[in-house]
Formats: C-alpha cells, sequence, structure tokens
C-alpha cells in the first residue's frame, strides 16, 4: 500500500514547507531545503554498477531499490537516487525502469511515462535552441553562422531511427534548407548539463557555454550570443528540482535526471545526490549499462564534476549472463553449464579490477533467481571466496527487503570496515587521445586503439579552442566490452574505432563515438509499445 508522499519526505527530515507534491504519491523538493541541510556532515556514497549486461538486463534498478529496503529492514538509515526513465526503452525494448517484482518503486506507470513532466521540459528547451537557431540565420544572420556548421541537434524523447539524419527548411519562406540530425533527449548534452549542474546559477552558467555553431570562418558560436539562457531557465525551473517517490516498502528514493550511460554519462543528477548526501549517512546511486560505461563515467565525470568521494561499489552480476558471457546460448541459460560460469568469470573479474583502479572497496551481489543451480551457485561463490572478493546472493525480487538482509548488511560492514582512497582514472590535464586512450586500454582492455583522421581532426581543433582539460565521455555499445556488440565475455586482440567527436562545451566534457553507436536508437520488430495491445487499459504495464 502507498503512502502519502508526506509521509514519505518525513522519513529523511524533510518539512512539509519543502515539499511540491504533483498528486498524492511523487513530489519536487524545493530548493529552500538546501539552505536548511547545508551543515549537515555528508553521507558515506554507495555506488551500484554491473558486469556486461545482456539484453534482458541484470537487474541493477532492482538490486538498487533491494539494497536501499534492505537497509531499512535491518535499521539503518540509507536514501536511494535513480535516474528518470526515457520513453524511448520504455516503448522499446526495456518496458519500464522502476526495478521488479517486490523490488520496485511506484507510482509505476506515472514514474516511466511523464512523472512530473522533466523530459518534457528537457525536449522544449533543446528545440527552443534549434528553433532560435534556424530562425536567427533566417531573419539576416548577424551572427555569420555557417548552416553546414550547426553542431546543436534537434531531441526527441522516443526511439526513431528516422530521424537520425533530416533536412529541413524545405518550401518557401521556411528557413535555410540544411541537414539537421534528432538525438534522443536523454542523450543530448541539456540532459548531461541538468545532471552535472549543483546549482541554478551553475545551470545557466554551463547552458551559455553550450557551443551550437561554428561561424563561416570557423570561429565558434555560443549559446550566451543568442541571448536565450533566461528562456531556457523559465523552461527548465521545475525540471531542476529533484523528484521523490517510495520503494513497495514505503522507503523514500530520489528520481531525477536520466542519461543514457551507453551514448551519454549514465549517473543521476548532482541536484539529488548531493541534496541526499547531506539527508542521510548512506547514499546508493546507480549508473547505468555496466562498469565500463556508467561506472567509469560517474567515477571520471560525475564525481570529479560534483566533489563527490564514492566509498564503495556493488557490482551485480546474474549466473545467466555469466553463463552467457561463457558461449552458453542464450536460449539455453537456465541449463546447468559449469564449463560457461567457469569462463564467464572472465567478464565479471575485470569489472571488478576496474573497480579497483579507482581505488574504491567492492562488494559483488547477485541477482539471485529461483531456478539457479545449486552447483552453479557454489562454483560462484567458491570462485569469489578464492579470488577474496565478497559475495551476496540477492532475492529481493520475490521476497522483497528480506531476500537482501545479508545484502544491506555487508555494504554496512564494508564501510564501516574499509576506506575508500577514491581517486579518477585519468589526469584531467592529459590531452584528449591520450585520456581516450588509457579509458579504452585500462577499461576495456584494448590492444590497440584507431582514431580516425576526422577524429583527430576534431580533437587538435577543440584542444585549440581550449577544451583540452575536460573529461572524456566514450559512446558505446553497452553488450560488449569492445565497440562490436557482437563480441561478449572477455575477446582476444580488442580494437577500439573512434570514428569522430562532439564537443559538449556546456557540460564540459568531450564525447567520442565509437564503432556503429548511434545516438538516437531505434525500435525493435516488436515494440513494446505493441506488446502493450496484450494489457487491458488499467493494467499497470511493467
Amino acid at each position: 500500500m502507498l503512502k502519502n508522499i508526506y509521509e514519505i519526505t518525513k522519513k529523511i527530515g524533510i518539512e512539509d514547507e519543502d515539499v511540491e507534491p504533483y498528486g498524492k504519491y511523487k513530489a519536487k523538493i524545493s530548493p529552500s531545503i538546501n539552505e536548511k541541510v547545508k551543515d549537515n556532515k555528508d553521507g558515506k556514497l554507495v555506488l551500484v554498477t554491473a558486469i556486461t549486461p545482456t539484453k534482458s538486463g541484470e537487474g541493477k534498478t532492482t538490486m538498487s531499490i533491494a539494497l536501499a529496503d534492505g537497509m531499512a529492514r535491518i535499521g539503518q538509515k540509507a536514501l536511494l537516487c535513480l535516474r528518470e526513465p526515457s520513453l524511448g526503452p520504455v516503448f522499446g525494448i526495456k518496458g519500464g525502469a522502476t526495478g521488479g517484482g517486490l523490488a520496485s518503486i511506484a507510482p509505476r506507470d506515472e514514474i516511466n511515462l511523464h512523472f512530473t513532466g522533466d523530459m518534457h521540459a528537457l525536449t522544449s528547451s533543446i528545440n527552443l535552441i534549434s528553433a532560435i537557431i534556424d530562425n536567427h540565420i533566417f531573419r539576416g544572420n548577424e551572427l555569420n553562422i555557417d548552416p553546414n556548421k550547426v553542431m546543436w541537434k534537434r531531441a526527441l524523447d522516443m526511439n526513431d531511427r528516422a530521424l537520425r539524419d533530416v533536412e529541413v527548411g524545405h518550401g518557401d519562406k521556411n528557413g535555410t534548407v540544411r541537414t539537421d540530425h534528432f538525438v534522443i533527449t536523454v542523450a543530448s548534452e541539456m540532459m548531461a548539463i541538468l545532471c552535472l549542474s549543483k546549482s541554478e546559477e551553475d545551470f545557466m552558467n554551463k547552458i551559455n557555454n553550450i557551443l551550437v555553431a561554428f561561424t563561416y570562418d570557423d570561429k565558434p558560436v555560443y549559446l550566451r550570443e543568442l541571448r536565450i539562457s533566461h528562456a531556457i531557465m523559465k523552461l527548465m525551473k521545475e525540471a531542476l528540482k529533484p523528484n521523490v517517490v517510495q520503494t513497495l516498502e514505503n522507503n523514500p528514493v530520489l528520481v531525477h535526471g536520466g542519461p543514457f550511460a551507453n551514448i551519454a554519462h549514465g549517473c543521476n543528477s548532482l541536484f539529488a545526490t548531493k541534496l541526499a548526501l547531506k539527508l542521510s549517512p548512506i547514499v546508493i546511486t546507480e549508473a547505468g549499462f555496466g562498469a565500463d560505461l556508467g561506472a567509469e563515467k560517474f567515477m571520471d565525470i560525475c564525481s570529479r564534476e560534483g566533489g563527490l568521494h564514492p566509498d564503495m561499489a556493488v557490482v551485480v552480476a546474474t549466473i545467466k549472463a555469466l553463463k552467457y558471457h561463457g558461449g552458453a546460448a542464450y536460449e539455453e541459460l537456465d541449463k546447468l553449464n559449469l564449463e560457461a560460469l567457469n569462463i564467464g568469470f572472465k567478464n565479471l573479474e575485470v569489472h571488478l579490477e576496474n573497480m579497483k583502479k579507482y581505488k574504491v572497496p567492492v562488494l559483488v551481489a547477485i541477482n539471485h533467481f529461483a531456478n539457479d543451480h545449486e552447483e552453479e551457485v557454489e562454483l560462484l561463490t567458491n570462485w569469489c571466496n578464492s579470488h577474496n572478493y565478497e559475495v551476496t546472493f540477492v532475492d529481493s525480487f520475490i521476497k522483497g527487503s528480506e531476500g537482501a538482509v545479508d545484502y544491506a548488511t555487508k555494504v554496512v560492514n564494508i564501510l564501516n570496515r574499509n576506506e575508500s582512497k577514491y581517486e579518477p582514472l585519468y589526469d584531467v590535464k592529459d590531452s584528449i587521445v591520450d585520456k581516450i586512450t588509457k579509458i579504452c586500454k585500462e577499461i576495456y582492455r584494448a590492444e590497440t586503439v584507431e582514431f580516425s583522421d576526422k577524429a583527430l581532426a576534431q580533437a587538435k581543433q577543440y584542444s585549440d579552442l581550449g577544451y583540452d582539460k575536460t573529461p572524456v565521455c566514450i559512446a558505446k555499445t553497452p553488450v560488449s566490452l569492445t565497440d562490436d556488440p557482437t563480441k561478449i565475455g572477455v575477446p582476444e586482440h580488442i580494437k577500439i574505432t573512434i570514428r569522430e567527436l562532439s564537443l559538449s562545451a556546456g557540460a564540459n566534457f568531450v564525447v567520442a563515438l565509437t564503432g556503429e553507436i548511434l545516438t538516437m536508437p531505434g525500435l525493435p520488430k516488436t515494440p513494446k509499445a505493441v506488446i502493450m495491445e496484450d494489457y487491458p487499459i488499467d493494467h499497470e504495464f511493467h
């Protein structure tokens, strides 16, 4: 039974006057709370990440929710921070991002769909910029913008491959004909700026620094020159406020921001995380996809930008995924296969070793299924013990917090026993090429890193503009350590190809696109939107 949102916010010491309800079960938190908690000591920060996922996912959100509920069950105050779902995956492959079974957050449909309107505000802001750019060119082009060098892309929070490459401006008095592109909203620079801003003032500074285009003589044009930052602030005012909902066990959860981790930086907002650290002695957050993507970006971009100090990492895995990475056929993952499981441990080991490179303690958390074979559980347990990794098996999907008692207890014990010596992987002062190369070799285990001529030219261009001292955000397939989605496990002789770069000057990072990665996903042959036809209108689809 869900409780009124005012009852939920009281659990983390938020007074009613700082709660802005959106109905009975969700709310935004007023910025007025920040002044009240600014002198509170920061809590400890737990990052939940995972091995390389299969197409079914490893249940990382479910395991994050399980940990929050498990903490409450053992009497430990904790607060969970998650990202907001995108409509693209909801209607595409994934079908929702609110956890699973008894380890879920609610109200599910509202969170998965319109929620509090943050995605709509972001999409509107992004497309306002595009509209202003094209109007500026049409109305005389005082800034001398080259229509073929407009860097800013339109957005839609939906998977739609038909919009990847479009031409705009066709027809009489409809503007200048030019090639344009759409990105999915959650992969946009505006989403990154929302999630990496520490205050309204910081957000304003970041959007003013967005590089929107180049002139005919290759001079940069920034958003501040369009004089629309205050209009964007009006559109984004409510979206900057963190949202609060609850787990099915009535524990509070902050849900704010939603960048993809394969083509963006994959972490919830600093607004939410930094507030949570002032409200709770333990804060749990999740980074998207495997540790090679979301966790790397959390450690190297988000933590650096936000001044965060991660205290430990949880690496989530399933026995089925480990067997898959060991060569078992996807259709036969329910069958006993100790040989495949043993080979699959290599993928787990890479992600564990990578987290240790950031000098944080690590826990292996297995999302346990009823049909996991006892022999496989024993083999996995023995492997973890022999490699000095603490492991826990979690049954929260069917048991709720009862299935996460050992999980929560081990996290608390690690936090109390081990001190994090967190540090980023690379020096931000290194060259753009060197930073990208280090991530590819250290995290993806690449033998060679190949840059296209275009990428090298862009690296020089961005360095000349003064953006060589920023972090880098690598866009890569989430289903392989490599940039080739067909290569599972830990392939040998990995080559990563950097085909092009883009500059997110407002978000303060350089994006590197690898392989065939796209910033506007497409729908599968049978999208979840079609499957929804099989459910009654009042069914809570998840």
